[in-house]
């Protein structure tokens, strides 16, 4: 009789110690698949040429399940959101609409009111500063860890996404070459729309000749020359 109580003790400990070994092999291969996953992913990210369409299938997609599921959804989440930013902020900086504003073919389809060119100044400027204030705020770990907090999780993940996400990234000594080059725009949009206002304010003192535009006034003339000088 004892014989057998010992041999259902051994029996239920080695099952315990089955489905114990189980669900850490289990959360090992999930934390594998997670960590691939989000590497892979921020190479396509990082690389020159980004193929958006790989990296939107990644975002897309989640590999893992339970408790990881949660931290991938939340660090995918938060990379789609700062790369839609980047994405519009690099629209604006390469249109070609910056460039015109302040060409005699402009002069003459938009002038002598500006109205459409400076309302395009004004959405672009708030647009772009707009853009600037979230792609700061990303980069700050309040903005990161917002996306995995309240979620539940125990510590474990909450770390875990912290890792993966920032890993030895240094929040406070980021490059800031995408401010200076918004800072750069929203000075071209200040200048360009001080031109417009200088025209539309006088608009009795200049025209169109051919490829030129002529003023009647010297003085006008050198303000308008020492504005797009400063371009």
């Amino acid at each position: 009789m004892k014989k057998k109580v010992l041999i259902a003790i051994l029996i239920i400990i080695v099952i315990a110690i089955a489905v114990v070994g189980y669900f850490v092999f289990s959360d090992m291969m999930q934390e594998d698949k997670l960590k691939t996953e989000l590497s892979e992913l921020q190479q396509l990210v990082n690389t020159e040429n980004i193929d958006m369409e790989a990296v939107n299938e990644r975002l897309d997609r989640t590999v893992t399940t339970g408790d990881y599921a949660v931290v991938e959804k939340a660090f995918k989440s938060y990379l789609r959101d700062n790369f839609d930013n980047s994405i519009e902020i690099a629209n604006i900086l390469n249109d070609e609409k910056l460039t015109t504003l302040l060409t005699v073919e402009n002069y003459e389809e938009d002038g002598k009111d500006f109205t459409e060119s400076k309302e395009y100044i004004t959405n672009t400027r708030t647009t772009l500063e707009d853009c600037k204030a979230k792609y700061t705020e990303f980069f700050t770990e309040d903005k990161a860890m917002s996306y995995i907090s309240n979620k539940g999780l125990d510590s474990y993940y909450t770390d875990l996404y912290k890792n993966e996400l920032m890993g030895d990234m240094d929040l406070a000594s980021q490059d800031t070459t995408v401010q200076d080059s918004i800072d750069e725009v929203i000075g071209i949009l200040n200048t360009s729309e001080e031109v417009l206002n200088l025209l539309s304010g006088n608009q009795d003192a200049w025209d169109i000749e051919g490829e030129n535009i002529v003023f009647n006034s010297d003085s006008l003339s050198n303000e308008y020359d020492e504005l797009i000088n400063s371009l």
